[in-house]
């Protein structure tokens, strides 16, 4: 394998940046579980995504980390474009839907990270 594919440990002993990224799922996973989509925990895991981020250049955990932001942002507009439309009663399928999308995609990057690879959108 090459470097891009299984990056070293993080230097001065913290954790690696598979744990991180498994951590930073977690996270997401348990903001959204707990208190809907924008539980502290999940805004937890943003904060760490971008203090975090150059450190993964260059490596598949990158494609992990823009997995989740650009779930993170797409997921909020259209919550907030779905919460707008509740007023008229029709925003409910659009929460739902939204819901759902966030769910899959992140089941989907987890288990391509528990794979040992990016996200198939980054492949």
């Amino acid at each position: 394998m090459t470097d891009t594919l299984q990056p070293p440990e993080q230097p001065g002993g913290g954790l690696s940046l598979r744990t991180l990224t498994h951590v930073a799922y977690g996270l997401f996973a348990l903001g959204f579980v707990t208190a809907g989509f924008l539980g502290v925990a999940t805004l937890a895991a943003v904060v760490l995504l971008y203090l975090k981020r150059q450190d993964t250049a260059g490596t598949y955990y990158s494609a992990h980390f823009d997995w989740l932001l650009a779930t993170f942002w797409w997921g909020l507009l259209w919550l907030a474009i779905s919460g707008l439309l509740t007023m008229i009663f029709i925003g409910w399928a659009g929460v739902l839907a939204t819901v759902i999308w966030v769910l899959y995609r992140l089941l989907k990057g987890w288990l391509s990270l528990m794979d040992g690879r990016a996200p198939a959108a980054y492949e």
